[in-house]
Order: C-alpha cells, then structure tokens, then sequence
C-alpha cells in the first residue's frame, strides 16, 4: 500500500496524490470496517461531535460522526426499514409521531410511508447534521422538508418530557452511546418519559446496538427498557457496514405485543416500496439465537 494512506476515522484529511482511507475501529487497533473515499464532501465539528460526509465507489455517500459510520447510500434503508415500519405496523393507525435523534432524515422518510401519518416531530441535538444531510445526503433526507414533519433542535432527552399521552410511535433513532450525545438516549429515567409520552395503544422502536462489539450496550438498553414498558422484546437485523452486521432492536409498548398482535395482511397490501422489511422478516427478526436468549433470560 506505498501509494495510499490509511487515515484513522478521527483524523481526516486529503494527502496529495495518494489515496485517503477511512477506518472506523470496533476493537481499539485490532478490527473494523475501511472504505476507500473519492471526494470529502463535508467536514465539521459541531459543538457536539465531528461531522463527516464523503464519497465512495462501493457505498455511495457515507455519513460519520466522530469517527463512526451513522449511514451510507448503500445501505441505509437495512436499517431505517427496520428501526422504523416494526413499531409503525404494529400500531393500529399512526398518526403522531416523534422521531429522536436521526438527524440523517432516513427515519422521517420511513415514517412518511404510511399516510395515517398527519406529523412527524424530529427531535435533533445537533442542528448541523441536518443542514449537512439537507445539502449533501439527498437520499436520506429527501423528506425533512416535508410540511409534515417539525424540527426541533434539543436534547432528546429533555424534549419528551414535555409531553404526556401524546405519540401514537416514538422513535428513538440515536448515535451510538460512545458517540456525539448518543448516551443520554440510553438512561432508563428517558425511558420512563418516552412511556409516559405515548398513548395507551403507543408502540416504541430504539436502536440498541449489536451483541459482538457493543453487547453491554445491548444488554443495557433492553434492560432500562424492559423494567419500563410491560411488552419489551429485542428483534434483530443485518446492517452491513454497522459493526458485526448484526444489530439490535429494542420493541416496546404498553400493551400491544409485535409476535401475537402482527398483521401480516397489513404489510402485504402497503403501497409503497420495502427494500428490506417485509411479513415475514417481522416474524423472523424476533427469532433470536440461543446465546442472545440465554442472556436477556439472565438479564
């Protein structure tokens, strides 16, 4: 490789006639994912982390934050497909929503598929993330300018608890806990006022992380959550150039159960395009191996 540069994911920056590498660790110097970038479209810090959008040949624009892949052309919709249309589908007829986090946009566009939906509020810390995916990631964001959806750039956290019996759907679309201000989206006091935010009939979808690399945050998550909502159940799902590929999924709800209460007629007859959920991934994604099992037994 005397003609390229490996660039750790913290450390941007274009090196004349050589090649520039991102590289996000999942284990300190031992293990993750590179990618080779054509151009550096967009490079910033924040007051809350470092944002990064560049171009490559394989994963077509790739979105970072301080140094951790958030989300690619490629394969976005793996993720927003499944964070999203779970608990969308299991609600009888969404019409409030809040979305926290996803600053991308990709989780408001899912959101707008089902056209119960009358408002979706995003709720985004860092306000530079969306007019970076705004201007550089057109095929995530394409519906932030919806007259549907509200932004509000707060604290996520703070932000829910000014509401009581007022989701149908909340979504809880964050960073990683060891990125940005993603950890204040795993504390079980959130937990308590995501609950007390949704309807009786209200269902809640959280992004919880993978098992191999980030297992602790995993068991975390489902726990806090767990000891909140009466129905908790972690799903799973591929998502490539997430560490592992395989990620967790928490479920939550007050009453209404993602297994016994499904309707897969509902799924068939959408009208509108899934790349990746479908009946009989729902089904399926709640199916968890025996490892991950015997854990959230011993949780």
């Amino acid at each position: 490789m005397s003609e390229e540069k490996i660039i750790d994911g913290m450390q941007y920056g274009f090196v004349p006639n050589r090649h520039l590498w991102y590289f996000e660790y999942y284990t300190p110097g031992n293990c993750g994912i590179f990618m080779k970038m054509n151009r550096h479209l967009y490079s910033a810090q924040s007051k809350y982390q470092r944002i990064d959008i560049f171009e490559t040949d394989f994963f077509g624009r790739v979105f970072s934050l301080d140094g951790i892949t958030m989300t690619t052309e490629k394969d976005d919709f793996f993720y927003h497909e499944m964070l999203v249309h779970v608990p969308m589908f299991m609600h009888p007829n969404p019409k409030k929503v809040l979305v926290i986090g996803g600053g991308d946009g990709g989780s408001v566009r899912e959101v707008l598929k089902h056209k119960s939906v009358e408002k979706v509020i995003m709720c985004e810390i860092d306000e530079m993330v969306v007019e970076a995916a705004k201007k550089y990631l057109p095929v995530t964001a394409s519906k932030l300018d919806d007259p549907r959806v509200e932004l509000v750039f707060e604290d996520g956290s703070q932000f829910v608890r000014n509401f009581k019996n007022e989701f149908d759907v909340i979504i809880i679309d964050s960073t990683d806990p060891t990125a940005g201000e993603g950890g204040h989206l795993f504390t079980e006091d959130f937990y308590k006022a995501c609950f007390d935010a949704l309807k009786e009939n209200g269902t809640l979808s959280a992004e919880s992380e993978d098992w191999l690399y980030d297992g602790a945050w995993l068991r975390l998550a489902y726990s806090r959550i767990k000891k909140v909502f009466p129905v908790t159940k972690l799903y799973l799902g591929f998502m490539p150039t997430y560490p592992s590929g395989m990620w967790g999924y928490t479920f939550a709800s007050k009453g209404i159960d993602p297994i016994k209460d499904f309707d897969p007629e509902k799924v068939k007859n959408f009208g509108e395009e899934l790349k990746y959920y479908n009946e009989e991934i729902h089904k399926a994604a709640f199916a968890l191996p025996t490892f991950l099992k015997k854990e959230l037994e011993n949780l």
